[in-house]
C-alpha cells in the first residue's frame, strides 16, 4: 500500500505525462507532424497516464514502479531521438538517413496528402527552443517525471 503523499506524487507524475502528451498533440495540431520515434515517446506517456488512473483505484508499489519505468522509457527514447537529430548516431532506417526505408511507398503514396506521417524524417529537427529539440525537451521533462515516480515509490 502507498502512503497518501506517495499517491499524490504518483498522480502528479501521471498528470505530467498527460500534459506532455497533450503538448505533443497541440504541436501536431499546429502543423508539426510527428515522426515514428515521436509516436514511440507518446506510447510510454499514454501508459504512464493509464497507470496513474489504475493507481487511483488500486494504489500499490508495483504500479508505481511501472509508472517510473514508463517515464524512464520515454526519456530514453527522447534522448536517443535527440541524438539522431543531432547526427550523433544513426536512427531507424525507416525514418532517418537517406530515406531508403521509404522505398516501399508508391508514387501515389508519396504524393497523397494523407500519408504525411510516413514522410516525416526522424533525423530532422522540426522545432527547438533554447537549443533543445522537442525530443530533447521530452527527455528532460520525462527524466524529471521518472524522479517523481521514484520518489513516490521510496516514500513510506
Amino acid at each position: 500500500m502507498l502512503s497518501q503523499s506517495s499517491r499524490h506524487l504518483a498522480y502528479l507524475a501521471a498528470a505530467g505525462s498527460g500534459v506532455l502528451l497533450a503538448g505533443a498533440y497541440l504541436f501536431q495540431a499546429l502543423g508539426y507532424a510527428p515522426c515514428q520515434m515521436c509516436f514511440w515517446q507518446r506510447y510510454a506517456h499514454a501508459l504512464a497516464v493509464m497507470i496513474g488512473g489504475v493507481l487511483w483505484l488500486w494504489p500499490n508499489r508495483l504500479l508505481t514502479g511501472l509508472g517510473a519505468a514508463a517515464a524512464l522509457t520515454t526519456a530514453g527514447i527522447g534522448a536517443f531521438h535527440a541524438g539522431v537529430e543531432q547526427k550523433w548516431w544513426d536512427g531507424p532506417s525507416s525514418c532517418s538517413g537517406d530515406g531508403a526505408g521509404l522505398s516501399g511507398l508508391s508514387g501515389q503514396d508519396l504524393l497523397a496528402t494523407d500519408t504525411l506521417e510516413k514522410l516525416v524524417m526522424c533525423d530532422e529537427i522540426s522545432w527547438s527552443f533554447a537549443g533543445l529539440s522537442m525530443p530533447a525537451w521530452n527527455a528532460v521533462f520525462s527524466a524529471l517525471l521518472c524522479a517523481i515516480w521514484i520518489t513516490a515509490l521510496r516514500r513510506r
